[in-house]
Parts: structure tokens; sequence; C-alpha cells
């Protein structure tokens, strides 16, 4: 991650130093000497007049008029100075930029310092998350698990006590058919001997 912004950082300071400050160029009459060691200039608009001086790289001047192929310009120290128009540039010269160009460098590595801590920050919250999530999940499977077996515990219970019920029940009918057939022989068998048991003569009426 680190040296992703690394080389994002690069390609951004290469972008600024390659292109011209759009937000820098000047909307009056201001220049820059363009970026040469020295830039002569003259006294006069022509080749013809005497060299006075030079100009710095990069010094800013005020362009006052132009005659042919020079301008007059006017220096920062008040200097009133003709130079070549082709070594200005309506854009601040590279000497100029590089101390705006290494604030925005600083500012974007700080904010790219400070993306890097967020999004370490999220990843790390969303790690977190994960791990409790999965912590859960596995608390729900094990409880889960545990429900299956008391389940299939309480269905072996059931299938037992269903057992025993048609057992007893088998038991009962079994009695129920004992104890009928008990009482249905026992009045046959009183069927068999009552008619066989000697009767009581009745006694003659003396009358007759």
């Amino acid at each position: 991650m680190k040296h992703r912004f690394k080389f994002l950082l690069a390609g951004v300071a290469l972008g600024l130093m390659a292109s011209p400050l759009h937000a820098q160029q000047s909307d009056d009459a201001t220049h820059w000497v363009s970026d040469e060691l020295t830039t002569y200039v003259r006294s006069g608009p022509t080749d013809g007049y005497r060299i006075v001086g030079t100009l710095t790289s990069g010094e800013p001047v005020t362009v006052l008029e132009t005659s042919g192929d020079y301008s007059r310009v006017e220096s920062a120290e008040g200097e009133r100075v003709w130079v070549l128009s082709d070594e200005l540039q309506e854009t601040p010269s590279a000497r100029e930029r590089l101390p705006h160009m290494e604030e925005q460098v600083a500012q974007l590595e700080a904010q790219l310092g400070n993306i890097n801590e967020t999004w370490e920050g999220r990843v790390s919250a969303m790690t977190e998350t994960l791990e409790a999530r999965e912590r859960r999940i596995a608390e729900l499977e094990t409880r889960n698990q545990q429900l299956d077996s008391e389940v299939e515990q309480s269905r072996r219970t059931v299938r037992q006590l269903q057992a025993r019920l048609d057992t007893q029940e088998e038991d009962l009918l079994m009695r129920y058919f004992m104890y009928g057939g008990g009482v249905a022989g026992a009045g046959l068998l009183v069927g068999l001997i009552v008619p066989h048991l000697p009767r009581k003569r009745r006694k003659r009426d003396r009358w007759f």
C-alpha cells in the first residue's frame, strides 16, 4: 500500500513539473524570464543596442511594450530594459513553481497518509467485524449441533415410550381376553352343571 502511494505521489509530482500551473498564469502584463542560466538585456529593441546587463533565470518582470523581436520590461528592482520576446514566457519558471510544487507534494503526502490511515482503520474494523461474525457463526453451528443431538435424543425417548405403550396395550388387551374367556368358561361350566343338580321334590298336598 505504501509503495503504491509513493508511485502515485511521484506521478503527481512529475505531472505538476511537466505541465504549467494554470492557476499561476498571469492575467496582467507580468511575465517571467525563461528557464535559461542568464538572459542578456539591451538598452534598445534591436541587436544593435549594447548589452546593459542580464536577468536571472525565472525572474518575474512586467512587460511595458513590444517592438519587433524585443519587449521592454521592468524588473522587480525597477530597472527597465529590452529583452528578446522569445526569452519570455507567460507561465512561472520551474524555479518559481518549485516551492509551490513542493508545498503541493507535501499536501498530497499528508492526504495520502490520511487516506492510508483511514483505509487501514477501515480494514482493521472490517477484519474485527468479520472475526466477530465468524465467532458468532461458529457458536450458532455448535448450538445447532447441540439442538440436533437433543432432538434425536427426544425422538429416541418418544420411540421407547411408544414401544412401552404398545406393549402395555397388548398386555391389557390380553388380560381382557383372558378375563372374558374365564367368565365365559365359568358361565358355560355352570350351565352344564346346573341341569344335573338334584331338584327337591314338592310335598304333596294332603287334601287330595
